[in-house]
């Protein structure tokens, strides 16, 4: 059987075309840039041309083309976009408005927009089936998939009273509570909770026949990584995630999760993470004390019960911890640290996909 695993990130997005008839080494790879870099690169073209701007699709991931639409913005120039595509900047969209200058638009507006030479029309979405499509088909590979496994980071469309850093935590601790470990963080296009924006606009923008399945990335991550045989052989484990915007960490013990945190990168230095990590496996970080400090929260629910014996880490920012007087592991499932994301969406297939479980363990397990 088949998984096109995407992993989409802000620096990039690391594809993995699963085989289990082969080795997992020798399924074929792409690591190529994120869809936010690609739409940032459009948007200072636009920029540089002096064109008016256009964004129409469905909500995407944030970052660089945030900033790119901010220098359009203070350059002078007009931004156009309809509802979903503006709610890839904030979900609230008065705020879309006052700070980026963008004038929100229907869907008539954007098409007439969209026939004007001097209006630069930008699509926007994470998710580039049709790209992938024809990149394999460039090498005569042809895209005939079983499933379909996609991972954004998705901070959900909290209420307006409510703390996105808050919504996003409860969002984690909800999914933690139902037992059923990190694969809790991977649904079916059919399940995907309302709140979950990002991830059900993936769903939107994937072809209706295609079975999928979307998950959060940072789980994806971590679950990958639990592929690295060093990892997986530990009892008493912390396994770290540190991405370009946000760092998430888990602690496992006996293969059951005993608490998790979720800080923003830019805000933590090697010391302070060190110190999170020591205090997530034994108990004494706490919720409050995270989130007073910008990050989005920690629960503890079960300490590490021995001395710990491993701190095993992946993403794109790792070398934060490189060194770390902690016993730092740098994990790399399956020879590809790039492809922990894409190796844990498949595990999570096989949770989901119970019809193919077995099929893809032997094959994990070559």
């Amino acid at each position: 059987m088949r998984i096109l695993a995407v992993d989409v990130g802000t620096g990039t997005q690391d594809i993995l075309l699963f085989d289990s008839e082969k080795e997992p080494e020798n399924c074929l790879k792409l690591v190529m840039p994120s869809p936010t870099v690609l739409v940032a690169g459009r948007i200072r073209r636009a920029t540089e041309a002096g064109q008016a701007l256009l964004l129409t699709g469905v909500t995407m991931g944030g970052g660089p083309s945030a900033w790119a639409a901010e220098a359009h913005h203070k350059a002078g120039l007009p931004i156009y976009a309809t509802p979903d595509a503006a709610r890839t900047f904030n979900d609230d969209l008065e705020a879309v408005q006052r700070d980026l200058g963008v004038v929100v638009v229907g869907e008539d507006e954007a098409a007439a927009l969209a026939r004007r030479e001097e209006v630069a029309h930008v699509e926007m979405r994470d998710f580039y089936y049709e790209e992938i499509c024809q990149a394999l088909a460039a090498f005569e590979v042809p895209l005939d998939v079983d499933l379909v496994a996609v991972a954004v980071f998705d901070h959900g469309n909290a209420p307006p009273d409510v703390s996105d850093r808050k919504f996003r935590f409860d969002y984690l601790r909800d999914r933690l509570a139902t037992g059923q470990g990190l694969a809790a963080f991977a649904f079916w296009r059919d399940d995907i909770p309302e709140s979950m924006t990002r991830l059900k606009a993936v769903a939107a923008t994937t072809p209706p026949e295609l079975p999928l399945i979307v998950m959060d990335t940072a789980p994806a991550a971590v679950l990958g990584a639990l592929d690295d045989q060093r990892v997986a052989g530990a009892e008493h484990k912390v396994v770290v995630n540190v991405g370009n915007f946000h760092t998430l960490a888990f602690t496992l013990a006996d293969g059951h999760i005993g608490g998790v945190f979720e800080h923003h990168t830019g805000l933590i230095d090697a010391p302070r993470l060190e110190d999170l990590i020591r205090r997530l496996a034994f108990g004494s970080l706490t919720n409050e004390e995270l989130f007073n400090e910008h990050g989005h929260g920690a629960i503890v629910f079960q300490p590490v019960p021995e001395a710990l014996e491993l701190v095993a880490v992946t993403g794109p920012r790792r070398a934060l911890l490189r060194d770390s007087a902690l016993d730092v592991y740098f994990a790399v499932p399956h020879g590809d640290m790039m492809l922990a994301g894409c190796f844990g969406l498949v595990r999570a297939c096989a949770r989901l996909a119970p019809q193919y479980a077995e099929e893809i363990e032997r094959a994990l397990a070559r």
